[in-house]
C-alpha cells in the first residue's frame, strides 16, 4: 500500500494492534520458523523493505520471535497516527507542542512485566538478537528506546542508540552529545552511574515520538501520549526508578557505568556505511522483564525503517523552525537519497527575491546534519525526486543561485567529512519573480488528470492491434 493509499483510521494503540492491521491488509510476511539470526533474517527483511513487514518465528530455534519493517513506509506512519499522509507533519508538530503527561500503572497492569528476570541474566539466551550487516561486530539491539532519568530532576529522556551485546549482561552503547549524554555527565559529577531502561517492541507512535527533536527535560513519552490522544501508560522498573511503556514487549533495566569504556562497533549505520570501532560507554544490565511470548523488534541498519523513523520527526521540527522566521514556507522533506538526514527539500511560496537564500541559511541552522538544501516553488512536489531534479535543471544557475558554506559542523557519521567537519550547499531552484509570464509556465494537457483509463481503453488482446485498423 502506497502513502497516497493509506486509509485514515484511529491511532494505533499497541505493537500487536499494528501488526494485526498490517496482516489484515497483506502487509505482513511470515518467514518459515528457524531462519538464521546471523544475516539471513536481515537479508529477508531487506528484500521486503517498504512493501511488507516481516515476522520471524523462533529464529535459530530460539524461544522468542522477531519482527522487522514495521514502519518502513511514510503512509503507514500516517495511518498509525490516524491521519492522511498530507497531515503527517502537522500532527507530529501538534503533539510535540502539546505533550500529555503519562499515566503510571501498577506492575499487575503492565504486560511488560509479566515475566521478570533479575539473576543469571544472559541476553542472547533470553532474547533473539540478530546480527545484521557483514562487518557488524556482533549482535545488536537496534529498536530499543533508551530511557534515561535526569539524576537531578527525575525528568526522563527517550532516544534510540545502537546497543552492542558485549557480554551476557553487558551492552556497549554509542552516546552522542545529546540529552542522554547530558544526563550521564550530571550523574558523573555526582560520582554515580546513570539509571536507564531499554524498551523493545513498542507501538509505532511511541517509536516515532522517541525521535522528536525536543528540548532538554522534555519526556518524549509525553509526546507519544499526545500522538495517541491519551496519556501513555507507564510502569516503574523493577531495579531502578525509570518509567517505561507498560505495553512494551521487552524491557532491559540497567545503569550506564560512569567510568567504563569498552570497544564497540563497527556497525552498519543509516548512511549505509559502517560506524567505526572505538571505546564506548557501557550499560550493566540488572534486570530483564517481558510479556509472555514476547516479540523482539529489530530495525535493520540503513533500511527504510531506520531512515524514516529519524526523518519524519526531523521534518516536523525543521518545518516549525523555518516557519517561525519564514511564514511562506509550505512544506519540507528529507529525501531518501539523502538518507533522510542530509538533503532537505523546501517548498516556498516566494514573495521576494533573496528569500530562498535566507531559507537555505535558516535550514542549516535548524540541524547540523543538514548538508544540502534545495528550495523550490509550490508547483513542485518535494516528495518526488524527479520533480526536484527538474526544478534544478530548469530554474537553477550555479553562478547565481548556489550557496556554499565551508568548514561547518555536520554529521560525524558522514564519511566524507573530517570527523564531522564539512561543507554545506544550498540551491535556489525557484522562479525569478520578474520572469516573463510564459517563460516558466509548465506544460499541461487539459483534462488529463480526469481521464478514467478503464473507461477509454479496450480490453482486447493487444497482439491483435492490426485488426483495429480496418480495411
Amino acid at each position: 500500500m502506497s502513502a497516497s493509499e493509506a486509509p485514515v483510521t484511529a491511532p494505533c494503540r499497541s505493537l500487536r494492534d499494528w501488526i494485526d492491521r498490517l496482516a489484515r491488509s497483506g502487509r505482513l510476511a511470515i518467514a518459515e520458523p528457524g531462519r538464521a539470526l546471523r544475516f539471513e533474517l536481515a537479508g529477508i527483511a531487506n528484500r521486503l523493505d517498504g512493501r511488507q513487514a516481516s515476522l520471524f518465528p523462533h529464529p535459530d530455534g530460539h524461544p522468542g520471535s522477531v519482527v522487522s519493517g514495521l514502519t518502513s513506509d511514510r503512509g503507514w506512519m500516517a495511518e498509525a497516527m490516524g491521519v492522511a499522509p498530507s497531515a503527517l507533519l502537522a500532527r507530529f508538530q501538534a503533539a510535540a507542542a502539546s505533550p500529555l503527561p503519562w499515566r503510571e500503572v501498577s506492575p499487575s497492569e503492565a504486560p511488560a512485566q509479566q515475566v521478570v528476570h533479575t539473576s543469571g541474566i544472559d541476553l542472547q539466551a533470553l532474547l533473539p538478537i540478530p546480527t545484521h550487516n557483514e562487518h557488524d561486530s556482533g549482535a545488536y539491539i537496534t529498536a530499543g528506546l533508551l530511557i534515561a532519568r535526569n539524576p537531578r530532576t527525575g525528568v526522563q529522556n527517550v532516544s534510540i542508540h545502537r546497543l552492542q551485546v558485549s557480554g551476557p549482561d553487558r551492552l556497549g552503547v554509542l552516546l552522542l552529545p545529546r540529552h542522554a549524554m547530558a544526563y550521564l555527565q550530571m550523574a558523573e559529577e555526582a560520582e554515580a552511574d546513570l539509571e536507564v531502561a531499554i524498551a523493545i517492541g513498542v507501538d509505532p507512535l511511541t517509536l516515532l515520538a522517541s525521535q522528536a527533536i525536543a528540548p532538554l527535560d522534555q519526556d518524549e513519552l509525553e509526546i507519544a501520549g499526545a500522538l495517541h490522544g491519551a496519556p501513555l501508560p507507564v510502569v516503574r522498573c523493577r531495579s531502578n526508578r525509570v518509567r517505561v511503556p507498560a505495553e512494551a514487549e521487552i524491557v532491559i533495566e540497567g545503569r550506564v557505568l560512569r567510568e567504563a569504556r569498552e570497544p564497540e562497533g563497527p556497525f552498519g549505520e543509516f548512511p549505509q556505511y559502517y560506524g567505526e570501532r572505538a571505546p564506548r560507554h557501557v550499560i550493566q544490565v540488572e534486570a530483564v522483564t517481558h510479556r509472555r511470548n514476547p516479540l523482539f523488534h529489530t530495525i535493520v541498519g540503513g533500511g527504510l525503517e531506520h531512515l524514516l523513523l529519524g526523518g519524519i520527526p526531523r521534518e516536523a521540527t525543521l518545518l516549525s523552525h523555518l516557519q517561525r522566521s519564514f511564514p511562506h514556507v509550505r512544506d519540507v522533506h528529507l529525501s531518501k537519497g539523502g538518507v533522510c538526514r542530509y538533503h532537505l527539500h523546501v517548498q516556498l511560496d516566494k514573495r521576494s527575491e533573496g528569500e530562498a537564500k535566507n531559507v537555505i541559511l535558516g535550514a542549516f541552522g535548524g540541524h547540523y546534519d543538514i548538508k544540502q538544501v534545495v528550495v523550490v516553488d509550490t508547483d513542485v512536489d518535494i516528495h518526488d525526486p524527479r520533480e526536484v531534479e527538474w526544478a534544478i535543471a530548469t530554474r537553477f544557475q550555479a553562478d547565481r543561485d548556489l550557496v556554499v558554506i565551508r568548514e561547518a559542523q555536520g554529521s560525524k557519521l558522514d564519511p566524507s567529512t573530517r570527523d564531522g567537519l564539512g561543507a554545506k550547499m544550498g540551491l535556489d531552484a525557484t522562479v525569478p519573480l520578474d520572469a516573463p509570464p510564459m517563460r516558466f509556465t509548465r506544460i499541461a494537457v487539459p483534462g488529463e488528470r480526469e481521464i478514467e483509463l478503464g473507461a477509454v481503453l479496450q480490453r482486447t488482446d493487444p497482439a491483435r492491434w492490426t485488426a483495429q485498423l480496418g480495411g
